[in-house]
């Protein structure tokens, strides 16, 4: 039997920490550009109470979406062992491209993944690599589209990353600014025969496009005196909210069900580093959907507490924490089922459940 399995992962971490302390100095105004009166300190406060989010990471100026995406393919491609001149495609999901330091102009041409290849020195013309725009769930898509590529028979090995630098497209008056992040995960897929039904068992994703797509859009910044021309993420958080525990679980069930595993049998569920709140109320829904009010211990890994919200490259990097033993608590062994989960920006929703199988790398 033939499945994609996942073969190497890797991430980079930017280095500049952002602590919540560090926003108490700002002036943050509402949709409606007038000042919030309360002290920055207590909107601070409870920004981590809601979010869970206690600090994140900048990129330096020396790095950008693509730079990062390099390094994490760098570890993804030497984990995986193989040649990276056997890649058929580079896949890199992303929302702004590359966006320089102190300047808020999107830079994606030529293509993000075409400058990945560049720097990896990877010459075979039949490689392609290209960008995919989905929201917050585009590394996620990736994945998806790689699956579909496999089993239509035109690739064989796909690097998918997904990289941001969010924090250089947020509106500093802005309270919804203290959510983004930066940050680049990467990983190596490959269609291979496969001992004990393991690697990708379902994939799921949908669109809601109607008023969904106004949940999450650039837009001026809330301060009244800004250049209007200049535009920052923006996210009507209740929505967002609203939208992704009516329809997010929902899309979950349907792809575990697909894969045909028991929810019993479930042992991790990597969702979409969006909010800790929202993540614990996507989980419990989850589990209600199948008539369950407990939630088994460690199901659910979190890395937003310390890495905030960087887009499409939560899940991925999330992931490498706990192959690569970062976070202790969580660990996968052999055979263990898996569900991938995200929502973002569209609004998009996709899910894959995976069954983990330990990669032995032999050069080919």
């Amino acid at each position: 039997m033939k499945r994609t399995v996942i073969i190497g992962s890797g991430s980079f971490i930017p280095d500049q920490i952002k602590t919540n302390r560090d926003f108490a100095v700002n002036d943050f105004y509402g949709e409606d550009h007038k000042k919030i009166d309360s002290d920055p300190e207590i909107i601070a406060l409870k920004f981590q109470q809601i979010t869970g989010i206690e600090e994140r990471r900048y990129a330096t100026h020396d790095w950008t979406a693509s730079s990062m995406g390099v390094e994490a393919a760098k570890i993804a491609i030497a984990e995986s062992g193989i040649d990276p001149e056997t890649l058929d495609q580079i896949i890199f999901a992303h929302n702004y491209g590359d966006i320089s330091k102190h300047s808020i102009q999107m830079d994606a041409v030529p293509s993000l993944a075409a400058r990945v290849k560049q720097k990896l020195g990877i010459v075979n013309p039949a490689c392609t690599a290209y960008d995919i725009l989905f929201g917050c769930p585009g590394w996620l898509q990736g994945v998806i589209h790689s699956d579909a590529f496999f089993k239509a028979g035109i690739a064989k090995r796909i690097l998918v990353i997904g990289g941001e630098t969010l924090s250089r497209v947020i509106d500093q008056y802005d309270r919804d600014s203290m959510i983004f992040s930066d940050g680049a995960g990467a990983t190596v897929l490959e269609y291979k025969e496969v001992a004990q039904d393991s690697g990708i068992l379902s994939c799921s994703a949908m669109s809601h496009c109607i008023q969904e797509s106004e949940y999450i859009y650039f837009g001026k910044s809330y301060f009244p005196d800004s250049d209007p021309r200049v535009r920052f993420i923006k996210m009507k958080g209740r929505k967002v909210f609203e939208y992704a525990m009516k329809n997010v679980p929902a899309a979950m069930k349907n792809c575990l069900e697909s894969s045909q595993v028991e929810i019993k049998d479930l042992k991790k569920v990597f969702i979409h580093q969006a909010n800790e709140k929202m993540d614990e109320g996507i989980i419990k829904a989850f589990y209600k959907l199948y008539g369950l009010t407990e939630i088994p211990d460690l199901i659910m890994p979190m890395s937003i507490h310390k890495l905030g919200n960087s887009s499409v490259a939560t899940i991925p990097t999330l992931y490498d924490l706990v192959l690569k033993g970062k976070l202790p608590e969580h660990h996968l062994n052999e055979g263990d089922v898996v569900l991938f989960a995200s929502v973002g920006a569209g609004m998009h929703i996709n899910a894959v459940c995976y069954k983990h199988t330990i990669h032995m790398p032999n050069q080919s």
